[in-house]
């Protein structure tokens, strides 16, 4: 009986586990590329992610979405032919709380191309957080080779026109960023929301 009841708890346990993760992955479970739109201050952009081959970036980035984390922050540095990249400030500048750091996946076989977006980190290979950046370019330095790249988990498949718009405004200098490539008139990511799974 007393063994019976251990094994009643235990799958109990677990299935409360398992819905209560947070991870991102309880976000459209069954979807292997969610939709995210994003409604900036210059336009809104949808982006596919890729679960496939970037489970743990994708998820990771829709934990944030879906906890409401992305909504008021900076697109911080916008550097024209290469990548405009935010995420990660409030319009204070001051930097957002994050989740603990992700493995790297930018051997996944994606690569930093023209409208996909990817994972910014520090210089340590599995460091990446919040902050997420669009190329704007085809950008092949980024990818992995001797050393580790940057993880690309999805594509902007509407608004590429917006994040064309982000790179050619006026930048300046961001002191307390240490930034030289900030955006003199703030572009906000007002919201992101995922959006319902396509039937």
């Amino acid at each position: 009986m007393f063994r019976y009841l251990m094994l009643i708890l235990m799958v109990v346990t677990t299935s409360v586990i398992a819905k209560d993760k947070e991870d991102g992955s309880n976000v459209q479970p069954d979807n292997f590329y969610p939709r995210v739109k994003m409604q900036t201050t210059m336009g809104d952009i949808v982006v596919e992610l890729d679960r496939r081959r970037a489970p743990i970036t994708s998820n990771n980035f829709l934990r944030y979405v879906s906890k409401n984390g992305y909504n008021g922050t900076l697109f911080h540095r916008a550097v024209p032919g290469f990548v405009v990249q935010g995420g990660g400030y409030n319009t204070d500048f001051d930097e957002k709380p994050s989740y603990p750091e992700i493995f790297n996946e930018s051997g996944n076989g994606m690569k930093n191309e023209l409208y996909t977006i990817a994972m910014a980190r520090q210089n340590g290979p599995h460091t990446a957080t919040r902050q997420f950046f669009f190329n704007v370019n085809d950008n092949p330095s980024l990818d992995p080779g001797k050393e580790w790249g940057y993880a690309v988990f999805g594509m902007i498949v509407e608004g590429q026109e917006v994040v064309d718009k982000m790179m050619e405004v006026e930048t300046e200098y961001q002191l307390r960023l240490r930034e030289p490539n900030s955006p003199i008139e703030p572009i906000v990511l007002e919201k992101a929301t995922v959006l319902p799974a396509e039937q």
